[in-house]
């Protein structure tokens, strides 16, 4: 494998992926991108082009994420191994279980659509965008539908408070002269993804900017929503060589093991608790809060404060649920390891 190989760099390999391989790597296993998750495999992007590879019993198909660098084996094409990813968006899964449902991996750039109607919501954004400052990946606002609504430069004004310095693309997703923007967030060899609702744009948006031909459908007129459109993660080539993953509308985006994300998102809040009288200030109604002073002088939005608070609280649960179900797993695997050794002493 030449590590200077312009097609590898062109599909996002970079130093970090090639500082994980050894001498063996690089003389019998091939790198490759993941670019689509079966039940029993997944489609691999590499030098020679696509093909389908057998995941094994070692690596379950919910353990890859589209996105991921992999080894497969020169000599019989299987999966060796999935490389360290330099980002991964994740989400707890639905249900009840304690899950976490892999959504994209080495993404550079994450696109959170939504359109200037009634499916422009500021809770969700604020989670979609703690979603993206936990793993460091850069976050862009695109505003769809801006044609169809009568004051988009609020809807733009409004996403743009949410953090300092954030990008916010107010567009119609059908004027290729307006998508072609997005076009400066994925240069060769970057990744951009598409997040949000369905019915936002998302499918349109890829066929500006990819030239593909997804089936896209109207928004219901009775709530604004849309119709599902994707139904699975998928990457597509953009020509100038860049990579844009789209995926599934999510109607539930619920956070895991995203505390630093949470506190990137609502730094004033993070910072105006540091001047709190007491360092276990809840917020609420102690002497010298400096977060309902601010509320009371009108510098913070009291809702604000509650979606921090819930947001919070929605993270410590769920991590210390996954990190409780790691524990147990582990304690159960040391007790087979035992009675396998206890069985071979035996015989």
């Amino acid at each position: 494998m030449n590590e200077n190989g312009q097609a590898l760099r062109a599909m996002g390999w970079g130093p970090e992926f090639h500082a994980q391989l050894d001498i063996e790597d690089l003389e019998t296993r091939d790198p490759v991108r993941i670019v689509a998750v079966h039940r029993n495999g997944a489609d691999v992007l590499g030098e020679a082009g696509v093909r389908r590879i057998e995941t094994g019993p070692d690596l379950s198909p919910a353990e890859i994420a589209i996105g991921d660098w992999a080894l497969v084996e020169r000599a019989t094409g299987a999966l060796s191994r999935l490389l360290e990813r330099k980002t991964l968006l994740q989400r707890r899964a639905a249900g009840t279980g304690r899950a976490t449902q892999l959504i994209a991996a080495n993404v550079d750039t994450l696109a959170i659509v939504t359109s200037c109607n009634d499916d422009f919501n500021i809770a969700r954004l604020e989670r979609y965008l703690t979603m993206a400052r936990q793993e460091g990946v850069t976050p862009v606002i695109v505003l769809t539908k801006a044609d169809s609504c009568d004051d988009p430069e609020d809807y733009a004004r409004r996403a743009a408070a949410l953090a300092p310095m954030l990008a916010v693309e107010t567009m119609d997703a059908r004027d290729e002269s307006q998508v072609v923007r997005l076009l400066d967030w994925c240069g060769s060899g970057q990744t951009l993804a598409l997040l949000g609702s369905s019915g936002v744009g998302k499918s349109t948006l890829v066929n500006r900017l990819t030239g593909a031909a997804q089936e896209t459908r109207g928004i219901r007129e009775d709530d604004a929503k849309g119709r599902h459109t994707t139904t699975s993660r998928s990457i597509h080539p953009i020509p100038g060589g860049g990579w844009l993953i789209d995926t599934p509308g999510m109607r539930a985006l619920r956070l895991t093991n995203a505390a630093d994300g949470v506190a990137a998102v609502f730094e004033d809040i993070e910072s105006l608790s540091t001047s709190c009288r007491f360092s276990d200030c809840r917020h609420d109604d102690e002497p010298g809060c400096a977060v309902q002073a601010a509320i009371a002088r009108g510098d913070l939005d009291e809702s604000r404060l509650s979606r921090w608070l819930k947001l919070r609280r929605e993270d410590e649960r769920n991590s210390s649920s996954i990190a409780e179900a790691r524990a147990r797993d582990r304690a159960l695997a040391k007790v087979y390891r035992s009675a396998q050794e206890t069985r071979r002493r035996r015989r």
